[in-house]
């Protein structure tokens, strides 16, 4: 997605974990652990809690990336580049991408048998994101 704000004020939303919920509803409950952790509770729309330690491994002004420990383990990271198109002079492209595993047992069983339907989930929590920023900054693509 491009957005039309300069990389440095994207960067500075999404570097800053506690303010998640002011801009994503589906980040329900963010607690600061310390200068590079947090515990982030998240809930899409099936009616489960997902509780999340994520702690951070780059910040920076290019690359945001946090581990993820939990019932899913891995990372996610935001990949930030300028774009200069006409209409959106200095603004940003902003690329998402995560790879975890579930570590849960019982997470690992229902992935199994619910995998469709946990992917829809997370899509649309992805979506929230997406929408979340683009009402924040303005939205080109």
């Amino acid at each position: 997605m491009v957005l039309a704000a300069p990389p440095e004020d994207v960067h500075a939303v999404l570097v800053d974990l506690e303010y998640f919920g002011s801009w994503w509803p589906q980040v329900r409950a963010v607690a600061s652990l310390g200068p590079d952790d947090a515990l982030v509770v998240c809930r899409s729309v099936l009616p489960y809690d997902l509780e999340l330690h994520l702690h951070a491994e780059s910040r920076e002004p290019w690359l945001l990336r946090v581990a993820i420990d939990g019932p899913i383990r891995g990372y996610a990271q935001w990949t930030l580049s300028p774009v200069d198109v006409r209409t959106a002079p200095g603004g940003t492209r902003l690329d998402f991408e995560q790879r975890v595993r579930a570590e849960d047992r019982s997470f690992v069983l229902a992935s199994y048998v619910l995998k469709p339907l946990l992917r829809w989930n997370h899509h649309r929590m992805m979506a929230g994101a997406e929408e979340g920023l683009a009402r924040k900054f303005g939205r080109v693509s």
